[in-house]
């Protein structure tokens, strides 16, 4: 297992993590048997969003004894109404299943404190400028919580929520299929055909902004629905009109800027056995460029990090360079990302324009002129 710093929290985890909700009304020992085949096997980020008493205690249960080699991500406003999951603002009700969740996860903090799911301009309202982020802060004052984050599957949303200063990390829906949509797609959405039949498939500019933004602030990156909820797996069901395997979506998530870790679901260990052979894959098994020929892309010209574009004759990690090019772009050349450009080894200035990386890159990128650009812009040349 390789393992990744969470931004500017310093957490070190591991780039295949658990997300529990595909556990949840599964038996006590099946609860356990997956876990422990995560954690086993080097996975140290679990993600509890679930607010039910049992799945809460199974959990917990299961992670008796393992609680110090176990970063918990738990959010806050995820609650039980008449039985049934529901969200809340209210911090009365929250402090409720705050305190349920160390009780039945036998702790005494939880590792990031998540505000939950705020995906429209009402969430963000109710989530930032009301009593409810007083409360959440209040929670880091006291040490219930370590580091205050954030889920959303919205890229506008969750630009702002960065922009507040307040949140540490984000948790966000990655995947080559989202990735694709545009910003203003509701959830509900991103799993209807007809939303892929009726939009081409090209990077949402805003995603990028999102990710770029979030390499500049040093806010690390949590990956929820990297398999589309299976949809991407089967070629019947991914938009693609290919299937892809778990390995490639897991090395997707990861290749964005930002990302630490890729929280993936699992309901079996066979399920979880899958997903972890991710650690152990070769860079042909991690390959996800069968999207640029998928008959409904349109990706051409547009680099997506893969590296593909390697080796380079000048030692010039182009992918990374191009990073910092497009964050560039977008918001001028600031301190920062000047700082990270001129501590590579090689950079753009080095290009010997020989031409290789296009050859190579499945793409269409032209690599030559964007690193031409970049020396340009910080100034290497």
């Amino acid at each position: 297992m390789q393992y990744r710093k969470l931004g500017k929290t310093g957490l070190i985890l591991s780039e295949v993590g658990f997300g529990g909700e595909h556990i949840d009304n599964t038996p006590a020992e099946n609860v356990k048997a997956v876990m422990l085949e995560a954690i086993d096997n080097g996975v140290n980020i679990v993600d509890v969003f679930m607010s039910g008493q049992k799945i809460r205690d199974d959990m917990g249960n299961a992670l008796r004894g393992k609680r110090k080699d176990v970063i918990l991500q738990g959010h806050i406003g995820a609650v039980l109404r008449d039985g049934q999951y529901s969200r809340s603002r209210d911090p009365i009700e929250c402090d409720r299943f705050v305190k349920d969740f160390l009780t039945r996860f036998h702790t005494d903090y939880i590792d990031l404190g998540m505000v939950h799911f705020v995906d429209t301009g009402e969430d963000f309202k109710d989530a930032f400028e009301s009593d409810y982020i007083d409360y959440v802060q209040k929670l880091k004052q006291e040490g219930v919580i370590r580091y205050i984050g954030a889920s959303s599957h919205n890229p506008d949303i969750a630009i702002r929520m960065v922009n507040t200063g307040i949140i540490e990390m984000l948790m966000f829906s990655i995947n080559p299929a989202f990735d694709m949509l545009p910003a203003d797609i509701v959830l509900e959405d991103m799993f209807n055909d007809t939303t892929y039949q009726e939009n081409r498939f090209r990077l949402d500019p805003r995603r990028a902004e999102l990710y770029r933004l979030c390499e500049e602030k040093n806010i690390g990156i949590t990956v929820m629905k990297s398999l589309g909820a299976g949809r991407l797996l089967k070629e019947s069901t991914s938009p693609f009109g290919v299937a892809l395997t778990a390995i490639q979506c897991i090395h997707y998530a990861l290749e964005r800027p930002a990302v630490a870790s890729v929280l993936v679901g699992a309901k079996t260990v066979e399920q979880m056995r899958d997903c972890l052979k991710y650690i152990e894959a070769s860079s042909v098994e991690r390959d996800y460029t069968i999207i640029a020929n998928s008959k409904r892309s349109a990706l051409q010209g547009q680099c997506m990090y893969c590296n593909h574009c390697l080796p380079c004759p000048a030692n010039i990690d182009i992918a990374v360079v191009t990073k910092y090019l497009d964050m560039a772009r977008q918001n001028g050349v600031r301190d920062t990302v000047r700082a990270h450009y001129e501590a590579l080894s090689s950079n753009g200035g080095d290009c010997v324009a020989c031409g290789s990386c296009e050859t190579n890159c499945p793409f269409g990128v032209g690599v030559i002129k964007n690193m031409q650009e970049a020396a340009y812009l910080f100034g290497s040349v």
